[in-house]
């Protein structure tokens, strides 16, 4: 067995110190060292978990996500379509539950026979997990030549590989919500386009906007298309926790979410765990046009929801609709000056003002671009990678 501690130390030896997940027995105990020693995010699922770490990296951090096998089925859409394409490399630890010839309950008897299978199909590189620290050692610096590499790399974990590591006493804190705003007049209803260019015109030099998938990153785009902003593809569901990790890890820029209703519905328990970690520096977007536009207007189920509510809820600390785009310009400039985790939602038209165009950059040159910015609004200058040769 791996003495958790040891390893622990050894990981931070390489730079990893920030971990997102969520629990299986065979990882307890390295998610108990990460909470006792490190900075960890409790992801409400293991997709969301994979875009909170992938935020981090962007913000300079070197990431580990742990999660369940059962769970990586969970991660297969941003890991296919956010980590791939843009390259944001990740440190995975996956449990085998299932394994052939051990004894495990039923429901991980399938994904255990497939688990470095759905790996291999992922193009994610991967290796069983030493019980042996000196061999283990030398795993983590091929691991780490990966990450050099931007490309993500997944540890497959058996049972009983780590130590016990005795979790120190947790202290929950508690985020309310002090300012809410319901619907009390008529919607002005602007098009996507509009409310994107009113959001647009109030960036700065220490905004990143990040752009949810489909016709709001596409129109973003054509409206301006800035080193600081990143228009998601694939992914759908992940741009709030993508920003989550982002704000985390570099809270001295403002981080603006824009995201959509389809989108949100998706994996709306990131809204738990923004409101939870509650970073001051994200501002949370929604443009609501009922629909996903983008693959043909078919309705989604939004007219049924209040998103003012659920996110006043979760903890954000203002959650406000926005009528009109007066409202909007006015409650942004508002935050830039106050701060504070915020959500701000809008009900806009169905109509979209033209098809847009597609951005001419491939995403990880969009990637490469912010990061640049990042670097060169950092208070400390980022290390260079080391050479790529995994």
């Amino acid at each position: 067995m791996l003495n958790t501690t040891t390893f622990g130390r050894e990981l931070q030896e390489l730079g990893f110190e920030f971990y997102t997940g969520v629990p299986c027995s065979f990882l307890k105990d390295l998610i108990n060292y990460a909470i006792n020693e490190c900075d960890y995010v409790a992801a409400a699922n293991e997709g969301d978990a994979v875009a909170v770490a992938s935020g981090a990296y962007l913000g300079g951090k070197k990431p580990v996500v742990l999660m369940q096998n059962s769970g990586l089925t969970n991660a297969v859409s941003p890991l296919v379509s956010l980590n791939y394409p843009f390259q944001l490399p990740v440190l995975g630890f996956v449990s085998l539950r299932g394994e052939p010839g051990v004894p495990d309950e039923p429901q991980h008897e399938l994904m255990g026979r497939i688990t470095t299978q759905l790996l291999e199909l992922m193009q994610v590189p991967w290796m069983y997990l030493s019980y042996e620290l000196e061999e283990a050692k030398r795993q983590l610096l091929e691991a780490n030549r990966y990450i050099d590499c931007n490309r993500p790399f997944f540890f497959v974990v058996r049972h009983g590989t780590f130590e016990n590591e005795a979790l120190q006493k947790q202290e929950s804190s508690f985020h309310r919500n002090r300012i809410k705003v319901l619907k009390n007049t008529t919607d002005e209803q602007p098009t996507r386009y509009e409310a994107l260019t009113v959001i647009n015109t109030l960036k700065d030099g220490k905004t990143v906007q990040l752009a949810t998938t489909g016709k709001t990153g596409r129109e973003l785009y054509e409206i301006e298309d800035a080193r600081n902003n990143l228009y998601m593809v694939g992914s759908l569901g992940c741009v709030s926790s993508l920003g989550l990790g982002l704000a985390l890890s570099r809270r001295d820029l403002d981080i603006v979410v824009i995201d959509g209703d389809g989108s949100l519905l998706m994996r709306m328990g990131s809204l738990a765990t923004n409101g939870y970690y509650n970073p001051p520096n994200m501002l949370h977007i929604l443009l609501d046009n009922q629909a996903h536009d983008s693959t043909g207007g078919q309705s989604t189920v939004s007219h049924n929801v209040n998103f003012v509510e659920i996110a006043a809820s979760c903890g954000y600390e203002k959650s406000i609709y926005i009528h009109v785009l007066r409202e909007l310009q006015l409650h942004i400039n508002q935050w830039k000056k106050t701060k504070g985790l915020a959500f701000l939602y809008m009900n806009i038209s169905k109509i979209s003002d033209k098809q847009p165009g597609r951005p001419k950059m491939k995403p990880y040159e969009v990637k490469e671009r912010l990061q640049l910015f990042l670097m060169q609004n950092s208070p400390s200058t980022k290390g260079e990678a080391q050479g790529c040769d995994p």
